[in-house]
């Protein structure tokens, strides 16, 4: 059976980020494991940014009354 990836939250993302810094902070984990979460944790960033990013974007743009996304532009 093709196993099936289900892409995390945003928030589901960050708390496991979080755990992951606490852990390593901690300090009580060997360096192999420690290797293996900092690596963890740098996707789990870069995947936090990259939706962050695109967040920022859609908020950056708003909707025309005929339905089209325009970029926001503030008028003086």
């Amino acid at each position: 059976m093709a196993e099936v990836k289900i892409e995390k939250t945003f928030e589901e993302s960050l708390v496991e980020l979080e755990g992951i810094v606490k852990e390593l902070e901690a300090g009580n984990v060997d360096l192999d494991k420690a290797i293996e979460k900092y690596s963890e944790a740098m996707k789990l960033a870069k995947t936090c940014s990259d939706k962050l990013n695109n967040a920022t974007e859609k908020v950056n743009q708003i909707l025309k009354e005929n339905g089209t996304l325009e970029d926001f532009e503030i008028e003086e």
